[in-house]
């Protein structure tokens, strides 16, 4: 199938029918409206509107936004009894104005966390105990400010191990115990009840990780504790995940409830470590060179061909699927905002979403909604 979308998509680039403008078609939210939510994680120049073309963009193609960093422990909560609501109050503020589905993104996660979560004022660890309290207060103060404003919280974010699908050894884990995702969703429920809840990971395509993420989840909702589904991060490329990875990971997921495709991109760049996780700790030492960096002058046409067909391929399986699938969030709103341009090597130039640097639709824009119409026709 990926074949024979790549042979078509290849035809219709050449005869023209896929173009590199979008302005005679309808946007992608208006798209996939019956579908599921088209999403795109934003940083502050978008929400503030300093950067003018981004904010544009969000508003013209995207009814659901995530922050990228500000509702991070780090950046809301970086010192004991200190908040830091203003740009989150912002972000808010702005989906709401635009009459958006809002993710708050992420409420506990074992990275950009401060080590004074974990610690009491000599430096030594919590007890079991005293990091619940710490955890409960944060999620009480965070999801009750934002109570009825933010649509869908990623409660908990990677908790589970690469390959063997093990618990992550995070302080969380280690001080708390493993139970510390199920409490975590108990608080944010008991909180905000009308809020969908999500766990968030990277790597779910990945058989072993995928029946961790299950087992986990599972407990939680055996446990009679709510949540609504799996966020299954997107960091994807030109040949990864397979089409077979992908729809077990959905269809196993939409056992438990919902599933929603959460920072979608695709790394067009040659691996620098064969890692294909997301990481943000798994940082190369290897220097960025023409072989690890080949395209900083563009994006050659054989490419762009190869990212249309796999983002049509994509799409194609997440509307065979629509019936498990309430969102599909792009992390990054154009290939300037995108992380992939510093991960895992830092100074490299990515292409990794769907619309360009200068903030024009990609041909990857006219193939999935051509696919949208053409499944609608039929």
């Amino acid at each position: 199938m990926r074949t024979l979308l790549f042979g078509m998509l290849t035809a219709l680039l050449l005869s023209g029918c896929v173009s590199e403008k979008t302005s005679e078609n309808p946007t992608l939210k208006e798209v996939f409206e019956d579908d599921f939510y088209i999403g795109a994680a934003l940083n502050p120049s978008q929400y503030n509107e300093r950067d003018e073309v981004g904010s544009d963009l969000v508003k013209k193609h995207f009814n659901s936004i995530t922050p990228e960093n500000i509702m991070k422990w780090e950046n809301l909560h970086p010192e004991p009894g200190v908040y830091n609501f203003e740009e989150a109050d912002k972000f808010v503020e702005f989906g709401e104005a635009n009459d958006m589905y809002i993710i708050g993104h992420t409420l506990v996660w074992h990275s950009q966390t401060p080590d004074w979560v974990f610690e009491d004022e000599n430096g030594d660890p919590l007890s079991r105990e005293e990091l619940l309290a710490r955890m409960k207060e944060h999620i009480e103060t965070v999801v009750g400010r934002y109570k009825g404003k933010v649509d869908g919280w990623d409660v908990v974010n990677e908790a589970i191990n690469d390959r063997d699908g093990s618990m992550r050894q995070s302080k969380w884990h280690q001080i708390i115990g493993e139970d510390f995702v199920a409490k975590a969703f108990e608080y944010a429920h008991e909180v905000d009840p009308e809020a969908e809840l999500y766990y968030n990971d990277y790597s779910l395509n990945d058989s072993t990780k995928r029946e961790g993420a299950y087992r986990l989840m599972k407990s939680v909702q055996d446990q009679g504790i709510y949540f609504t589904g799996i966020g299954m991060q997107g960091h994807y490329s030109l040949d990864h995940p397979t089409d077979k990875e992908l729809e077990d990971s959905i269809t196993r997921f939409g056992e438990l409830g919902v599933v929603a495709i959460t920072e979608l991109d695709m790394d067009v760049l040659p691996s620098a470590n064969n890692y294909q996780g997301a990481d943000i700790s798994a940082m190369s030492d290897t220097e960025s060179d023409s072989v690890l960096n080949p395209y900083t002058e563009g994006l050659p046409d054989s490419v762009v061909q190869q990212q249309t067909a796999q983002y049509a391929n994509f799409f194609r399986i997440f509307l065979n699927h629509s019936d498990k699938i309430n969102r599909v969030t792009f992390w990054g709103v154009r290939d300037s905002d995108s992380w992939k341009n510093n991960w895992p090597i830092p100074g490299r130039t990515n292409y990794t979403l769907i619309i360009d640097r200068e903030g024009e639709p990609k041909p990857a824009v006219d193939a999935i909604i051509e696919l949208k119409k053409e499944q609608s026709s039929n």
